[in-house]
């Protein structure tokens, strides 16, 4: 996903290719949500870019949700590959204000690190 100075696109380019995988094959079947994420450069809210983690298809894209996403996550970039790579954890992401939510919060309540695909060691 070119044009992005994000940090967070890279591991979302990784969650594209981990979805054609076997392993993002069984998420798509345990989860089958549809997510989208809005990640901010430095201040949430604030030259944000949007993406959508469609956990219903297996497919990755940026810019925003064409219908209603079952749940909708706004961070800053660093906060969101923290919690994405489990340096966080989302319930104190959201009581401490790093992370918005919208939509249903059983479906958010899916989005865990455990989506992610593990960094790969260098």
């Amino acid at each position: 996903m070119a044009n992005s100075t994000l940090k967070s696109v890279a591991l979302l380019d990784q969650m594209k290719l981990h979805l054609a995988t076997d392993a993002g094959k069984d998420l798509v079947k345990k989860i089958g949500l549809v997510y989208q994420i809005n990640i901010a450069p430095k201040k949430m809210g604030i030259d944000e870019e949007s993406f959508v983690v469609d956990l219903k298809k297996g497919e990755v894209t940026k810019g925003p949700c064409e219908g209603k996403p079952d749940a909708a996550f706004s961070f800053q970039d660093d906060d969101f590959l923290k919690v994405a790579t489990g340096k966080m954890n989302p319930q104190i992401a959201f009581m401490r204000g790093k992370m918005k939510v919208k939509g249903s919060l059983s479906a958010a309540q899916k989005f865990t690190p455990d989506i992610f695909p593990k960094p790969s060691k260098m």
